[in-house]
């Protein structure tokens, strides 16, 4: 097993706001399509219902991620139903002051030693990109 951590990601709301905005994702996908043309061509190819993320790369094809576990208050755990490995994503929230969190997305992965060279650069971007992603659509 491999483990990506994202760049944590420090955003100006509660830990709890935090978890009950991700904890249904449709919300989401209606910040999603506020963005202007420019600012989701930046996001990339990516999709929210209330229990999935869908995303499509270039790299990988697209991969869709449902909400397996909600702790409360800190911790959203994803795993994927159409990987061709096993992985699981996963959101941890700190709270950093009473209106101010810290994000930070974990992606672990079974994948053979041998391959990580190859494959766990892309991963490495992903989990960032996700990270990134999660602290865009939360302001």
């Amino acid at each position: 097993m491999a483990t990506y951590k994202s760049t944590p990601q420090t955003i100006n709301r509660p830990q709890e706001e935090l978890f009950d905005r991700f904890s249904n994702l449709s919300h989401l996908q209606q910040a999603l399509d506020t963005l202007t043309p420019e600012q989701r061509s930046q996001v990339g190819d990516v999709e929210f219902t209330a229990d999935t993320i869908k995303i499509v790369t270039p790299q990988v094809g697209a991969i869709e991620f449902c909400v397996q576990k909600r702790e409360r208050p800190d911790r959203i755990v994803f795993g994927t139903a159409s990987s061709p490995v096993p992985l699981t994503m996963t959101m941890d929230i700190r709270p950093v002051s009473d209106n101010t969190s810290e994000v930070e997305t974990l992606i672990d992965v079974e994948i053979p030693a041998m391959l990580r060279p190859l494959i766990g650069p892309q991963l490495q971007k992903a989990a960032d990109k996700f990270g990134e992603l999660i602290a865009g659509l939360s302001r």
